[in-house]
């Protein structure tokens, strides 16, 4: 579990970083950035199923201890994993709209480009606030 922990809060920056790279591209609605959006979103999917693969062991073996230790702390970790499902959320929003601004006509590309863009803006800034509380609250307690 020490390693998949580690893995995880490595991962999680860089794909926060990696966030911010659409975010960045897709500012100008006729940018291409195909590649961007997918391993961009292909990472905060892959760090998220990690994440959600070690929750029970998280539940068994550490969260207990965390909060006795530091409700403030254990409370850190519980907005963490919220935030993380709205980074992956907003992630997934900003793909599927700008794939379907591919298949859209002039009109609505823009529009479906622009929520692309706000999306994945959206995505990268509560991603690199839930990277800092994940450390956080590793430096308190891991595995």
């Amino acid at each position: 579990m020490r390693l998949a922990e580690r893995l995880h809060g490595h991962a999680g920056w860089l794909a926060a970083v990696a966030l911010v790279h659409p975010a960045i591209v897709l500012r100008r609605t006729d940018r291409r950035a195909a590649w961007a959006v997918g391993l961009s979103t292909g990472l905060v999917t892959t760090v998220a199923i990690v994440g959600a693969s070690m929750y029970a062991a998280y539940r068994e073996r550490l969260r207990g201890h965390i909060f006795r230790a530091s409700m403030s702390t254990g409370y850190l970790f519980e907005r963490k994993e919220h935030l993380a499902f709205a980074v992956l959320a907003f992630a997934w929003v900003g793909a599927l709209a700008y794939v379907a601004a591919g298949f859209s006509s002039d009109d609505e590309r823009r529009v479906l480009r622009r929520l692309s863009h706000r999306a994945y803006v959206a995505a990268s800034a509560i991603a690199l606030v839930v990277a800092a509380l994940g450390t956080a609250v590793a430096t308190f307690r891991s595995f």
